[in-house]
């Protein structure tokens, strides 16, 4: 035997342990690596996501995953984990932008409430016109009483991302309300400066509509009066990447051969999405300057339209052959293409438009002890023109916003397992 062989095996293991460590300390990104969950969940089988993490900038493929941990109180900590986070590479917000939207609506409607006996979520209210392009709304069907309320536009926003409805919350607000409120909430990097889906733009933007509620469905007695208004500014305003989006975009039914300008519209990135779901769900986790003005009604109000599928809502009504359980649930859901797992309840806001897909979720499974919360953007637009609604959603986008909730959650899973 040879006395000095295994003396020889420790100096060389060590040796290559301490090459091992320099590798790693030369490449902080590696070590990074393995401290990072999401990335061990997105290498752990590539089948499903391959396509878009080869090509992950051409995606502009974003992720924030965030663990929650509950102490012997109960009381949530959170730990968060991102892949190419790129809070100055823009995307388009899309119906994203109603989630905070809805509750600062709730907030201003309860702070007049203070003054004005009466007025609540439910009060009927009317929205008349004062500037081009402007529009009246008097009558809802959709409502209990048949007329429009701020509680009824919230559903159908949270619900199924009705645009009509956002825009009117929006109008009874205002941008300047609006974008004072992002930034006392810690939302600093976001900004909603326009209506949804009417080619909103400057300066009908910034003009809000007059509106009415009123004690009573026949509208005879007048509660509160909002004149019509005009937001000067200034805009928020950020130097942001890839604003001008595309090779091309169709322009009344013309096409035009350069990108589609978006650096006027809506800014909304993930940290701030996930940051303004936590001030809904998780309250009492965030300072007591930056929550919402809301009473337990309020967060009874959005919490439940945000987890209800549409068609097991009594009011507004839905159809469960157009609005499947999981229309509003792109993570695990896949925009209705799959069925939650048992158990599951997502409460969330999805956003759609210009090859843009987003959801904002937060994922409860409460038999097995999981929650966790899950923001992503990918962009599916192989031809690079927009406006012309030929987009990977179905193919490409939805596929993968399914797998990679399904992923999160069973690496959840595992890690709860005793």
């Amino acid at each position: 035997m040879n006395p000095t062989l295994p003396g020889a095996l420790t100096a060389r293991f060590l040796v290559l342990l301490g090459l091992l460590a320099g590798a790693l300390g030369a490449r902080p990104a590696a070590a990074q690596f393995f401290r990072n969950p999401l990335r061990r969940v997105l290498r752990r089988d590539t089948a499903g996501l391959g396509r878009v993490l080869a090509r992950p900038a051409a995606y502009r493929v974003q992720i924030l995953y965030t663990r929650i941990r509950r102490d012997a109180a109960g009381a949530p900590h959170f730990r968060s984990y991102g892949y190419r986070l790129r809070p100055r590479e823009y995307f388009y917000p899309a119906s994203t932008v109603k989630l905070p939207t809805t509750a600062l609506a709730l907030a201003r409607l309860r702070a007049l409430g203070a003054q004005v006996p009466g007025l609540a979520f439910d009060s009927p209210m009317l929205t008349d016109s004062a500037f081009a392009g402007q529009t009246r709304v008097r009558r809802d069907t959709s409502a209990a009483g048949g007329r429009p309320t701020v509680a009824n536009y919230v559903r159908k926003v949270l619900l199924v991302s009705d645009n009509d409805a956002f825009n009117r919350l929006y109008e009874f607000v205002g941008p300047g309300a609006l974008n004072a409120e992002l930034r006392r909430l810690g939302l600093r990097r976001s900004r909603i400066v326009g209506r949804l889906s009417v080619g909103d733009g400057p300066p009908g933007s910034l003009h809000t509509n007059p509106v009415d509620f009123y004690a009573d469905t026949a509208c005879r007695r007048l509660l509160y009066r909002q004149p019509a208004a005009y937001w000067a500014g200034p805009v928020p305003h950020w130097r942001l990447r890839g604003t001008a989006v595309g090779r091309g975009h169709l322009e009344g039914g013309a096409l035009v051969p350069a990108p589609l300008d978006l650096s006027g519209k809506n800014i909304f990135p993930l940290r701030d999405q996930q940051r303004a779901l936590r001030a809904i769900l998780f309250p009492e986790t965030l300072p007591a300057r930056q929550r919402l003005a809301l009473a337990p009604a309020d967060y009874a109000l959005l919490r439940t339209a945000m987890a209800e599928a549409p068609a097991h809502s009594p009011r507004p009504r839905y159809d469960a052959a157009h609005y499947p359980a999981t229309y509003a649930k792109f993570l695990l859901g896949g925009g209705g293409q799959a069925a939650l797992p048992p158990g599951v309840r997502v409460y969330n806001k999805i956003g759609q438009a210009y090859g843009f897909l987003i959801d904002n979720a937060y994922v409860t499974d409460a038999a097995r002890g999981v929650e966790f919360l899950l923001s992503a953007v990918v962009y599916v637009n192989a031809d690079g023109v927009l406006n012309d609604d030929k987009y990977e959603y179905d193919g490409i986008g939805f596929p993968f916003l399914r797998e990679l909730g399904r992923r999160v959650y069973e690496a959840e899973r595992r890690r709860k397992q005793p």
